[in-house]
Order: C-alpha cells, then structure tokens, then sequence
C-alpha cells in the first residue's frame, strides 16, 4: 500500500527541483503574489462602488458626495493601475531570467557530458529540453502562477463579500457552482489531452519538414518526391483532424461555460428580482450579484486551467531536471579541480607544459552501453612525436583509441599516462587545450572565416592565419572569397563546399599548434589533387608533434611510424607499413585490395 502511494505521488514532485533557480528571485516573486492578491481585492470591492452609486446617488435621487465618490473612486483606480504595471513587469522579469537561468544551466551542462550522452540523444531531443521546456516553465513560474493567485483570491474576496452582503442568494449561486467546476473539469481534460497530441504531431511534422529541406538532395537522387510529399500529407491531415476535434470541444466548451454563466446570472435575477420586490435588498446590491455571478466562472476556469497546466508540464520538468542531474562518466577528481580548475574556471599558471609521450598501460575499455571489451589488456608506448595509423574498415572502432587518448572515454581498467603521468592527475581542459582534432565530418560555426580559425588560438593575427591556411593548401579556398577572412561561411559552414570545409577545420586546428594532433579521416572528403597538396602539409606538421591517423586510403599512411589494425571492434595487429605486409594478414588484405581497386579505377 506504501509503495503505491509513493508512485501516486511521484508525478508531483517536478516543481520542488526548479525551488533553486526560483530562490534568487523569491522577492520578486513573493512582491508578484501580494500585487496579484491587492489587484484582485480590487477587482472585487469595484461592484461595492456600482453598489453605493447606485442605492445612494439613483435609489436617493441626490449628487450630494459625488465628487468625492468620484475622487475616490479614481483614487482606487490610480493605485490598482500601479499594483498591475508592478505586477505585470515582475511576471515578464520572472518569466525571462528564469528561461535564461535555465537555458544557461542546461548548454553549460551539457558542455560539461561526455560523448556517451550525445550518442543516446538526438539533437532534437537536446534542443526541446533547452528551449520548448525551459520556455514552458519560465511561463509556469510567472504568469500562470500570477493568473492562480488572482483567481483563487478573487474567487475567495467575491464570496466571502457576497457572503456578508446577502448569504441567502450567496447559498444559491453555490449550488450551480459545483456543477460547473465539474464540466470546467471534465472539457479542460480533454483539451489538454488534444493538445498534447497536437503538439506530438507537430513535433513530427517539424522534423519531415526539416529532413525535407536538409535532404533535398537525396531525395531527388532517390527520386522519392512522391513518398515524401505523402507521408507529409499524412501526418498534417492528421493534425488537422485533431486540431478540428480540439476546436469543437473548445466551442462546446466555452458555450457550456457561457450557458451555466446564464443560469447563474438567472438564479440572482429570480431570487434578487424577488427580494428586491419585497423591499428585503436594494436595488444596487441586486447590481453587486449580477456582476459577481457574470465574473465569477472565468477566474474559476482560470484556477481549472493553471492547474491542468500544472500537471501538464511535470513531463517538461522531468526532462529538464533529468538533463541537469546527467551525470558525465568523465570527472576530474576534487584535487584535480582544485589543482587546475575547471572548464569554465581554469587555473592555467598551474599547468604543466604538455609534450606528447602518450602510453597504453594495460588497457581494457568497453563502452558504457556496451557489452563486449573492445580493448582487453592493451599496451602500447608512443613517444613524443611519433606517428601512430589506425586502420580498419569501416565501423571497425577505428575512433575508439583516439577517443581514448583524448580522454573522451576512461578506461574500464589500466591506465593512460600523458607525459609519464596518469590523465586522470591533470584536467580535461589541460589535455584538450593541447590536442588538434580533425573530424571526418568538418563542422564550422556561423560567423566569418576569421572568427572559425580563430577558435584555434584567439589571439592569433592575420599572419599567422594566413600562413596556417597556406600549411594546408588552403590559401585559395579564402582567395576566391569575396572579403576573404572576413567571409561569412554561413550555418554549419554551409556556404563552402565538404573540402573546403574539411581545409579550414585542418588550418583550424594547425592554428592551435597542438602537441598532439589527432586525424579522423581528415582527407576523406578532399579530392585528389587537394588530398596530395594536404598530405605534404601533414608530413611537415606532425614533425615534433605526436599524431593520431585514422586513415581509410591506406596509400597516405604507408610511412607512419606504426600502424594499428582494427577489426570488428578489436586489435588484430601493430607494426610497420613492411612489417604488416611481411605478415600477409588482414592489413595485407585490405591494402592489396585497396590498390587492386585503385589501378582498375585508373
């Protein structure tokens, strides 16, 4: 019986883990609450005016104290003007300091997660946390919470006067209340269930519509037009139709609410008409019910809807909680921390100068979501300024012994050691602030040529990155440039084409001057002529540098220092270029093959 009540209980729990973004502003909010609680005082003393006018100045035939009503009146006015403007502006202050709060906690989160957790998430699912969630709650805390607070002490101030000013015809608006409560309910159910379909579907038809225009290529090359456009149709003819059933059910709604406002409003002019006739309440008072019994239903249905709302959103704050809470599998210890700081408060007069001796020491790793070693009791000492091959095929774990040195992964057992030190003794920053890396798929930011490069080294001038870019033939990719470095390359790079891309990652990287230098496919999207001009630039830029080539043409690694062969996730072989061919094995094979494929294409 315990543990279900526990499990009831859970879904409600959301809103206490947002109390520590929220403590900052507890003034603010807590001066939100009180003007939302004099603002609807107001709200409800304003008929008790209607109420005097009428009984006093109408009922009396006198102007005798209308100024002063009217001074007073306007008085009242004045201040609720001010208590709303104050009201309004903490809500908006509220609103975008806690979506800023959460959004800055979230992307700096996130630069703090290992590779594993970008590997089981999609970057769709990343940016609805960091954005649609965050923008939900900072909403939550603000105005809906403002429009529960009026309610509820509007709803709470109306009653109590009305209880004070005519209990009997109080009793009967109470009767048909309930009632109402309960269809509020039953229709507010509905429409957020609606609601959330359509907002499922639209996530849907977002992400067709974004495969639709970033794959527009491959559609055409697949010539799959058709199948697209349909499975488009599909999925808004779907939402159309929910949509549709959400709007009838919202027009039943509102006219269900409109025609219980006129049976309350029905049940005051009856038994109000009645007592007034029998001289039992004046006039003025009837005026005070009428207007309480028309306004009464839509601060109800705002308390319906603040609360579904309420429940609505625990999803969005268990998402957004989950990420915060993410722990990454690669820490650096306290001492560490302490010693070097962290990646947003480094201690950079405390670090060693790093020079590339990277070893093996008997090594096993397999990958968190894993459930085979990859690497069983390794060894493997390379000293500074060698240069090291790994080949394969492709999905064989080429990446996973870079991945490795650069710290991106820890080992399952046995250690890594940097410079005769274990990594784990020196910061994350410290190492990668020192490693150049080159992906296979070259990603730039938004913003110019400059800005990109200089990512590398911020401090870098224009000589040193031009000299860069000529290292790696890439001097012309910025002269056919209209304003050179001051070239915008568009988002993701997307106004330069893959190679031209995959220069300037390369240049970016030379930039940094990093002592260890890792290669993922770095040639792979270059053509030929590029590939011979970038593979001379490399030959002079890994000399004192210790270098990691992850190589697909095995012609480009014929001279490293030794060549790593990995198979089906394992190790099968090290050496040289000679030695590996001496033994015939699998690099034999795939080097052969390669060159067989090579000459039959020439």
């Amino acid at each position: 019986m315990e543990e279900n009540k526990k499990t009831v209980s859970l879904p409600y729990l959301g809103i206490p883990k947002l109390f520590p973004f929220l403590r900052k502003y507890r003034a603010r909010i807590i001066i939100m609450v009180l003007m939302g609680l004099l603002s609807s005082s107001f709200d409800a003393i304003y008929p008790l005016f209607n109420r005097y006018a009428l009984n006093t100045f109408v009922g009396g035939r006198t102007v005798e104290g209308l100024g002063l009503f009217i001074a007073s009146y306007m008085g009242v006015k004045a201040v609720q003007m001010l208590v709303d403007y104050k009201n309004l502006s903490d809500c908006g202050f509220i609103e975008m300091s806690t979506n800023r709060d959460l959004r800055d906690a979230s992307f700096n989160h996130l630069q703090t997660l290992s590779f594993s957790y970008f590997n089981r998430f999609s970057v769709g699912y990343i940016h609805s946390r960091v954005m649609s969630d965050t923008g939900q709650i900072g909403e939550l805390v603000s105005w809906r919470l403002m429009d529960f607070v009026w309610s509820i002490s509007y709803v709470i101030a109306t009653f109590v006067v009305m209880l004070t000013v005519q209990p009997r015809l109080t009793l009967y608006i109470l009767i048909i209340i309930p009632i109402t409560v309960l269809l509020m309910v039953f229709f507010q159910r509905k429409l957020v269930a609606f609601n959330r379909k359509i907002r499922e579907i639209n996530s849907k038809i977002t992400g067709n519509f974004n495969e639709g225009i970033t794959g527009a290529k491959t559609i055409k090359v697949l010539d799959i037009e058709d199948k697209m456009s349909a499975d488009f149709e599909k999925d808004t003819s779907e939402m159309k139709k929910t949509a549709v059933r959400e709007s009838h059910y919202s027009a039943l709604f509102i006219s269900t609410v409109t025609f219980m406002s006129s049976i309350v409003l029905a049940i005051v002019l009856d038994s109000g008409g009645r007592l007034t006739s029998e001289g039992l309440m004046q006039l003025g008072t009837l005026s005070v019910f009428m207007t309480y019994a028309l306004s009464i239903l839509d601060p109800l249905q705002n308390i319906i809807i603040t609360l579904s709302a309420v429940f609505a959103i625990q999803p969005n704050i268990e998402r957004l909680t989950k990420l915060l809470e993410e722990k990454t599998e690669v820490v650096d210890s306290p001492e560490v921390v302490e010693k070097y700081g962290d990646t947003f408060d480094p201690k950079k007069e405390n670090w060693e100068e790093l020079l590339g001796d990277v070893e093996f020491r008997d090594v096993t790793f397999r990958y968190p979501d894993g459930e085979e070693n990859v690497l069983e009791h390794f060894s493997l000492k390379v000293p500074q300024g060698t240069n090291i091959a790994i080949v394969g095929e492709t999905g064989a774990g080429k990446s996973t012994l870079v991945n490795l040195v650069c710290r991106f992964y820890e080992p399952t057992e046995g250690q890594i050691l940097i410079d005769g030190r274990d990594a784990r003794e020196r910061s994350q920053l410290w190492l990668h602030s020192s490693i150049g890396y080159v992906l296979q798929t070259p990603h730039l930011f938004s913003g110019t040529v400059r800005d990109n490069l200089r990512y590398g080294r911020p401090e870098a001038t224009d000589e040193e990155i031009m000299e860069a870019l000529r290292l790696v033939s890439a001097e012309e990719v910025i002269a056919k440039m209209d304003k050179g470095l001051d070239s915008d390359v568009g988002e993701g790079g997307g106004m330069l084409s893959t190679g031209e891309k995959q220069l300037l990652s390369f240049a970016r990287a030379l930039l940094a001057d990093p002592r260890i230098l890792v290669l993922d496919e770095a040639t792979s999207s270059i053509d030929t002529v590029t590939e011979k001009a970038i593979q001379n630039a490399i030959n002079t830029v890994i000399k004192g540098r210790t270098s990691f080539v992850i190589a697909h043409r095995l012609s480009t690694i014929v001279d490293a220092d030794m060549i790593i062969v990995v198979k089906d996730g394992k190790i099968t072989g090290q050496g040289t270029h000679k030695e590996l061919m001496a033994q015939k094995g699998y690099y034999y094979e795939l080097y052969t093959r390669q060159y067989e494929e090579m000459v039959w294409n020439s």
